[in-house]
Formats: structure tokens, sequence, C-alpha cells
């Protein structure tokens, strides 16, 4: 009897820590309707083509927003990124416990990049407009796998991209709250943090359509922009 009540005490203790954390940090798959058809189909192939691959230096993670280097960012990609053995693990729609679950079910498993790209966190926005400091425990529960996994890679952890078109919309809020928290994740040693949002904003923080037809996603042109904003940090990190 009183093993049994041992067990129950430290099951329902168990239960009780598990329902204090929030969903940015509790890894589990993509579950939206749309995404059921690709999702898993796109991590088993990611998983084959960094088997595949020789040797990987760079990997680009986190959303949507990286996902389209495979396709209206796939110039840019072949450009910059390719002759550097880079791989693209960006998945649209994915919050911080999508990324979580990939990265404990073999994203990154068995390679030893120089350098890290990470951008995650306004699907916990936009999704479920989770609270900043939810969303930026996500993102150093990821760092903080990413140092268990690949204790050699450099992180260059990018400020979550603006959205809405202007200073004031609510998801913007949120967005510049979260980073404004991850920043100090920066520590110049093996996480560098670097905010290019400005190169997307006019003089009064506005967001053009222009920029982002849907004031979320780079438009074609955008990822130009971005690779020309990161690349002296990429050339610093990969030596």
């Amino acid at each position: 009897m009183k093993y049994l009540l041992i067990c129950m005490t430290l099951l329902l203790t168990s239960c009780a820590v598990n329902k204090e954390q929030p969903l940015s940090v509790q890894a589990n798959v993509q579950t939206a309707e749309w995404s059921k058809n690709w999702w898993m189909p796109r991590h088993k192939e990611k998983l084959a083509i960094k088997e595949q691959m020789s040797t990987v230096d760079l990997v680009f993670l986190g959303d949507s927003i990286t996902h389209a280097f495979d396709n209206k960012g796939l110039a840019i990609w072949q450009q910059y990124y390719a002759p550097r053995n880079a791989l693209n693990i960006g998945f649209s729609g994915d919050r911080t416990e999508n990324v979580l679950w990939r990265l404990e079910h073999g994203a990154v498993d068995g390679i030893a990049p120089k350098l890290l790209v990470l951008m995650i966190g306004t699907n916990n926005t936009g999704h479920r407009q989770d609270k900043p400091e939810d969303t930026a425990l996500g993102i150093k529960t990821i760092i903080e796998t990413l140092e268990q996994k690949l204790p050699d890679t450099k992180v260059l952890l990018l400020g979550i991209f603006p959205r809405g078109a202007t200073q004031d919309n609510p998801l913007r809020k949120i967005n510049d709250d979260t980073n404004k928290i991850i920043k100090d994740y920066h520590d110049g040693e093996r996480v560098y943090y670097l905010d290019i949002n400005d190169i997307f904003l006019d003089d009064n923080g506005g967001l053009s359509k222009a920029v982002m037809k849907d004031l979320l996603h780079p438009n074609k042109d955008q990822y130009k922009h971005w690779a020309e904003a990161i690349e002296p940090q990429i050339i610093a990190l990969m030596q």
C-alpha cells in the first residue's frame, strides 16, 4: 500500500509539472489539417537528404519563412548556401514545439555543422498568440537541445521577423516583445543573436505589401536582402 501511494504521488506530481509547462516546450508533431499530407514525409525526406550529404557545414532551422528557401528563395539558396554544404530544415507552420519534436527525432543527428541559423516563433504568435515569455522559453529549449546534440556548432539566432503593417499591430508587438527576451540568449561564444528586421521596415516601422504581400512572409525578392544582411555573420561564424 505504501509503495502504491508513493507511485500515485509521483504520477500526480509529474502530471502537475507537465500541465504547468506551456505548449511551446512540449515536443509535438505538426497537427494542422493542411499539413498532414506533407509534414511527416518532408521530415523523412530531410532525414534522407542529410544522410546522403557527405558533409553538412551549415543548417537553417525554422518555419515557412525558412522553408521557402526550397522554392521562392531557391535561387538565393543556390547562390549563397548550397556551396557551403547547407541543409534547409524549415517547415511551414511549425511552432517551437514542432521544431523540438523534429530535433528529438533525428533532424540533426549524425552531423556536426559549423553553424546553424535559427528563426522560429511567429507561428506561436499567430496560431495561439502565445505569451512572449512562453515562445521565448520554447526557443531557449531549442537552443539547449541543440547544445546537447550539436555541442560544437555555433547558433546564429535571428530575431523573429516583423508582421503586420504597423508597429502597433498586436501580433507585431508579440514578436517584438519575444525578441526583447531572446536577444539576451546571445553569449558571444556559442549563441549569437542578430536582428535584421529594419531591412524590411520603412522609417516609421511600417511593413509594406511590396516587402511581404501577406504582411508575414517575405516576398521572393526579399530573400536576397535577407541573405545579404546575414552574410557578414555567416562568414565570421563559419571560419
